[in-house]
């Protein structure tokens, strides 16, 4: 099963704008690794939340297409709410 989303650039940074882009459905995230500049990005939550239902998400190398351009990464890290079921961060790692 091959993972794709569509991610932007994220402007805004901090606590209260990682609330905001929470409270809209969104999740902040970041990509890094490489020879490349690390990204702040935005995703859909419920997308990633739907996926990550499967065990291929955390081993399979994922695209990201950011601003057109297809970058393919893998699951470094994920924060969880404590206890309801959203995510609150992911990093990724450039393959």
């Amino acid at each position: 099963m091959a993972f794709k989303f569509n991610a932007e650039v994220r402007t805004s940074q901090g606590k209260g704008a990682s609330r905001r882009l929470r409270h809209n459905g969104q999740i902040p995230a970041i990509v890094y690794g490489g020879k490349e500049e690390p990204i702040s990005i935005v995703l859909n939550h419920d997308e990633l939340n739907n996926a990550q239902a499967h065990e291929n998400f955390y081993t399979d190398t994922i695209t990201l297409v950011i601003n057109g351009k297809e970058t393919a990464v893998k699951v470094q890290a994920m924060q969880r709410h404590p206890f309801k079921p959203k995510l609150v961060h992911i990093d990724f790692k450039r393959v």
